[in-house]
C-alpha cells in the first residue's frame, strides 16, 4: 500500500546543508561527487515492497520545488547570501541522479552521482524517506508511535525534575526519526513550549522546517562531506592538509566568528595541527563526532588554552569557546559530559536518534556518505571502529600514509 508522502517541503532538512552549499554554490561549482549508502545493522533487510516504496518517495521528493515563503526565512538567516537564495528558487532535486537496486547483502543499493551542488542535498531527506518506510512497513506503526510519546513524555519529565541537566540541547534526529510526526512531537515538546527544565534548555532544531514551523532556532555546524571533497577532491592538493584547506575556504565564505568545527574526518591531530591561532580565533568551537569524549574534550581544553597562555587573548580563552557532543548521546552521556566540561568551558549537544526514534524496538543504523569526489575515492577516518567509510581500500592505506609522513615532519 502507498504510503503518504514523507518529505514535503525542501526546507526539511539539516540546516548545515545550506551553510554547506553556499560555500560549494560560490567555490566549487564544479565539483562532482557519488554518494553511497550504508546499512550498519546486520541483520536488517528490506524487501522488494519497501525499495519499491523508496522509490517512490524518492520520485516524489524530486518533484518539490521551493516556495516563496521557504526562501523568504532563508534569506533572513543573516549568512546566506541573496545569490545563493536566487540558486535555490530554480534548482530542484533530479532523479535523474539516483541509481537504487536490491544488489546488496540488506536487500537495498542506493547511489547517488552528480554535482556535489545537487548531491550534498540529497543526503537528509533520503535518509529520513528510507527511516520512515522501514519502520512503516516493518512494524504497527501505531503501537511504535504510542512506544516513542511514552519515552518522550519520560524525557522530558526527567529534564523538569533534574534527573538529567544538560545546559544547552538541540535536536538533531531528522535522518534517523521514527517519523516526520515524531519529530514534530519532540521539537514541539521539548523546544517550542520551552518547560520549565532545572539546567536544560532545548536551543532549536537542525531540521529547517519544522525551525521554520515552530519558530524556534534552526541550528547546524558542517559535515564531514565539506572537509573530505575539499581536502581531498583535488589531485594538486596533499589531503593530509584537509583540515587547512576546509579551514581556509570555510573562512573566505563566512569569515570570522564563523561557527563550529567538526574536527574529526581525517583524525583530530591534524585538525590541531591546522587550528593554529588564527582559526582558533575565528571559530565559535569544535564538534565531537567520534572517539573517547572526554579525551577530545580535554585534548581541545588544552589547545584553547595554549594559545589563551601565549597571547593573553580572550577570544582563545576556553572559557568563551564551546564543546559540541554530537556522537550516539542520550540524556544520561550528556549529562555526564555537561558536569564534567561545564566549569571549564562553553558545552552544548546536538541529540539525534535518542530523541527522534526512541521506540522499544532497535534503531536503524544507516548513512549515506560521499564516496568519491571528482571521479576520486575519499575516505572519513573517523576516530571511532567502524565509522571508517571508504570504497576503495588502497586510497585509505595512502591517505593513512600522507597523514602519518605529515605528523612526522610537523
Amino acid at each position: 500500500m502507498k504510503l503518504h508522502q514523507i518529505i514535503t517541503s525542501l526546507l526539511e532538512t539539516d540546516l548545515y546543508k545550506f551553510s554547506m552549499g553556499q560555500a560549494i554554490y560560490h567555490q566549487y561549482p564544479s565539483y562532482k561527487t557519488r554518494w553511497t549508502f550504508k546499512c550498519r545493522n546486520t541483520d536488517v533487510k528490506f524487501t522488494p515492497a519497501m525499495v519499491e516504496e523508496i522509490k517512490a518517495q524518492i520520485s516524489a521528493y524530486c518533484d518539490l520545488r521551493f516556495k516563496e515563503d521557504e526562501l523568504d526565512y532563508l534569506s533572513k538567516i543573516e549568512w546566506l547570501h541573496e545569490d545563493y537564495i536566487d540558486h535555490l528558487r530554480i534548482w530542484k532535486p533530479r532523479y535523474q541522479d539516483f541509481i537504487i537496486s536490491t544488489d546488496s547483502e540488506c536487500g537495498f543499493s542506493l547511489e547517488a552521482i552528480g554535482t556535489w551542488l545537487n548531491t550534498s542535498m540529497y543526503e537528509i531527506p533520503v535518509l529520513a524517506i528510507i527511516n520512515e518506510v522501514f519502520y512503516r512497513m516493518t512494524y504497527n506503526y501505531d503501537d511504535l508511535f504510542a512506544q516513542y510519546k511514552r519515552k518522550l513524555a519520560e524525557k522530558t519529565q526527567w529534564l523538569k525534575d533534574g534527573t538529567y541537566n544538560l545546559g544547552l540541547f538541540s535536536e538533531f534526529g531528522l535522518r534517523r526519526r521514527l517519523s516526520a510526526e515524531a519529530q514534530e512531537l519532540a521539537v514541539e515538546t521539548l523546544c517550542r513550549t520551552n518547560p520549565d527544565y532545572k539546567e536544560s534548555k532545548c536551543i532549536g532544531t537542525s531540521n529547517v522546517y519544522l525551525a521554520k514551523k515552530f519558530n524556534v532556532v534552526p541550528v547546524g555546524t558542517m559535515a564531514h562531506e565539506f572537509v573530505m571533497c575539499v581536502g581531498q577532491g583535488n589531485p594538486m592538493y596533499n589531503p593530509a592538509f584537509s583540515n587547512k584547506l576546509a579551514m581556509d575556504s570555510w573562512t573566505k565564505e563566512y569569515g570570522v566568528l564563523n561557527g563550529t568545527y567538526l574536527t574529526d574526518t581525517i583524525g583530530d591531530e591534524t585538525a590541531h595541527l591546522d587550528m593554529e591561532y588564527t582559526y582558533s580565533v575565528s571559530f565559535a568551537g569544535v564538534r565531537h563526532d567520534s572517539g573517547d569524549p572526554y579525551e577530545w574534550g580535554e585534548a581541545w581544553i588544552k589547545h584553547f588554552e595554549n594559545y589563551y597562555n601565549k597571547y593573553h587573548d580572550e577570544r582563545v580563552n576556553p572559557k568563551n569557546k564551546t564543546l559540541l557532543f554530537s556522537d550516539s548521546l542520550d540524556f544520561e552521556r550528556a549529562s555526564k559530559l555537561y558536569a564534567h566540561f561545564k566549569s571549564r568551558i562553553k558545552v552544548a549537544f546536538g541529540i539525534g536518534t535518542y530523541i527522534a526514534n526512541d521506540t522499544d524496538v532497535p534503531a536503524l543504523n544507516i548513512v549515506m556518505k560521499v564516496s568519491e569526489c571528482n571521479d576520486r575515492p575519499v575516505a572519513k577516518l573517523s576516530n571511532s571502529d567502524g565509522k571508517t567509510m571508504c570504497k576503495d581500500d588502497d586510497y585509505i592505506e595512502y591517505l593513512k600514509k600522507t597523514i602519518d609522513w605529515r605528523l612526522a615532519h610537523k
